[in-house]
């Protein structure tokens, strides 16, 4: 969350623009459902079972999200999925993304289809044994007046339908955080003019709770909860104890965005959650964009949040258009940077998949704000869907807790290693076709290239491999296939 609207808040219309801007927009209700869902690329069954992977496809729209989850992350192995904010939000005139962090109501029907469609989507991805995990916005409400989704329409930021001024914390600090390095004022003031809930108080406490509670209603398994710094994980306990058990008979599974650098710290959260690594992502960035063979060592003494706390992530929303991570735009890099997350035992791993943008601000493909159906050949850059990672999603099921080994590094940004005798992979970083022999402790026979869909394969003799990598590419294969 932090960083997230600094620019473009400022960059706003005056309200009272703003407002006249969305009354005067198209009809508040997402447009009709397509009479045939987007087919996904890849719908083909390989048995794999479900693991541990997050896919986290940002800004898709509930009926995109629920093909995804039967065509592609279900034959793939994918564990869950990761989607957007599903509250009403503000209706921005503009229609640029960040919109949907500025709840208008706790209505499920917003940007990305109706309350019907998003309980439709759940159940097509329970039905494919996929997790739904959904952002969560419950540290503040909308900043801006106008018009919400669903048709809401705000003319004082303290006063949206959920709640009155009294469970704002403006009796306290009545303006935007000013002072980053003082606790106090990152959980008490306003996060770049977003009102900020007083998430101390019973009453705001069991109306969130509502909220996430309606969504576990419908079957959805777990949240990420947005900007989760700015609220004291002592509020999080009390909201978490008001939330039911999920269909699974299971308490909700939650994980934060905890911005490291300044007060509260990631690990000040561990006993609510698990915790976004956000140094994770960096060093990846720094290893890939310098010399991989950094890596032999990577885990908790570069940093890195401890596995049994921490999510991982090459990119994500925020930090793929400020440039902090790796992004589509890096091209090949950023594609083998996600082979590596998946193939290295530390955490739970995400990939992902949202649009492309030219302009940081820019909305994705919609029609009249709402988002349109995803299209992964215009618009979208699906990931989750690179035959890339697709293979390393069954690799990592196949190499299962098997530790880290065989590690080598014949060349400057080449590396290869194991994961005991279950699964091998090796990367190279560079510009040019490597070839190089390997010991990969998989037992001896011949093996499919995960990489390439088994377009090449792989012969094992003695333990040991000769592997031509591509360039920026990567080999992979496990026993079993």
């Amino acid at each position: 969350m932090t960083g997230r609207f600094r620019r473009a808040l400022a960059a706003c219309a005056p309200p009272a623009l703003l407002a006249a801007a969305a009354v005067t927009a198209a009809p508040a209700v997402p447009p009709a459902a397509a009479a045939t869902a987007p087919a996904p690329v890849r719908a083909v069954d390989t048995g794999i079972p479900n693991g541990d992977v997050i896919a986290n496809l940002w800004s898709w729209n509930w009926r995109s999200v629920a093909a995804e989850c039967t065509g592609v992350l279900d034959p793939a192995g994918y564990g869950a999925v990761w989607v957007a904010p599903p509250a009403e939000s503000l209706r921005h005139p503009t229609g640029v993304w960040w919109d949907v962090y500025q709840p208008y109501s706790y209505r499920l029907t917003g940007r990305f289809g109706t309350e019907a469609e998003f309980a439709a989507m759940v159940r097509a991805c329970h039905g494919a044994g996929i997790k739904v995990y959904t952002d969560a916005v419950i540290n503040h409400t909308g900043a801006q007046t106008g018009t919400g989704y669903a048709g809401t329409v705000l003319t004082d930021k303290y006063d949206p339908p959920m709640y009155d001024r009294a469970d704002y914390n403006v009796d306290v600090c009545d303006r935007a955080i000013a002072n980053w390095s003082d606790l106090w004022e990152v959980q008490n003031c306003e996060l770049l003019s977003l009102p900020d809930l007083k998430t101390g108080s019973d009453g705001v406490r069991d109306r969130i709770a509502g909220y996430l509670n309606a969504q576990i209603a419908l079957g959805v398994d777990g949240f990420r909860i947005d900007a989760a710094k700015h609220i004291p994980n002592e509020d999080l306990r009390a909201i978490f104890g008001r939330l039911r058990e999920t269909v699974s008979g299971a308490r909700p599974y939650v994980f934060h965005e905890v911005f490291p650098g300044e007060p509260p710290r990631p690990q000040d959260y561990f006993s609510t959650g698990d915790v976004l690594d956000f140094t994770y992502a960096d060093k990846i960035k720094t290893a890939f964009q310098g010399d991989i063979a950094w890596l032999s060592s990577f885990g908790p003494s570069w940093g890195l949040l401890p596995a049994a706390n921490s999510v991982s992530f090459v990119t994500n929303h925020d930090t793929e258009r400020n440039g902090r991570h790796l992004s589509y735009k890096d091209g090949a890099t950023a594609r083998i940077a996600n082979v590596f997350q998946l193939a290295w035992k530390h955490t739970t791993p995400t990939v992902y998949a949202g649009f492309e943008f030219g302009d940081p601000e820019q909305a994705p493909p919609n029609s009249g704000g709402f988002v349109t159906d995803t299209d992964c050949l215009r618009g979208w850059h699906c990931l989750d869907r690179d035959p890339a990672v697709v293979g390393m999603v069954g690799w990592r099921h196949a190499a299962g807790n098997a530790g880290v080994t065989h590690w080598q590094s014949p060349s400057s940004n080449v590396i290869g290693f194991g994961r005991g005798d279950r699964a091998f992979v090796a990367i190279n970083n560079t510009g040019g076709a490597h070839t190089a022999q390997y010991s990969t402790g998989l037992p001896d026979g011949a093996y499919c290239n995960v990489i390439d869909d088994c377009a090449t394969k792989v012969t094992v003799t003695g333990g040991r491999a000769t592997l031509t990598v591509p360039a920026k590419g990567a080999v992979a294969f496990h026993v079993g296939r």
